[in-house]
């Protein structure tokens, strides 16, 4: 008689089916991670918005309250000491300019006030609204970020 080594075919049948069910249990965590990445993301993005805010406010207030700043190189437009949200307002862009935007789609509806920021390629719901001091009702910059959660950004 050989001595025979090797799998059976139920050994082989058993390793396949603990597969399954490991696979079946990280897949969830896999998704719920996509979403707290998104979240993180969108949090962030609002984080820079409010800090981009207060810096050009604070800049427009040492120099004298002019219609423009100077912001790494870039000529921000300034609308009642905060950047408008108006991308392209006197030539110059506004709070766009004031940050970088890699990774995110802006959209506005002219003459609103209002910046929405969405991750590219994201879900539409998952937003940051940016309202420019002119139009916010405290006549300051805001910064709404209600609409970042797990249900919005799945």
């Amino acid at each position: 008689m050989r001595n025979q080594s090797g799998f059976t075919l139920i050994e082989l049948v058993v390793v396949i089916v603990i597969l399954g069910i490991l696979a079946a249990v990280a897949v969830p965590k896999f998704v719920d991670m996509q979403v707290d990445a998104r979240v993180s993301a969108m949090d962030g993005l609002a984080g820079s918005l409010r800090s981009a805010a207060s810096l050009a406010h604070a800049q427009w207030l040492v120099k004298g309250q002019p219609a423009t700043i100077d912001m790494e190189g870039t000529t921000v437009n300034i609308d009642t000491g905060y950047p408008s949200a108006d991308a392209s307002a006197g030539g110059n862009p506004g709070i766009v300019g004031a940050i970088s935007l890699d990774g995110f789609d802006v959209s506005a509806e002219a003459g609103s006030g209002e910046r929405t920021f969405t991750l590219s390629g994201g879900p539409a719901g998952c937003s940051v609204i940016y309202t420019d001091a002119a139009t916010a009702a405290s006549g300051v910059a805001e910064v709404d970020s209600t609409n970042v959660t797990d249900a919005n950004c799945q």
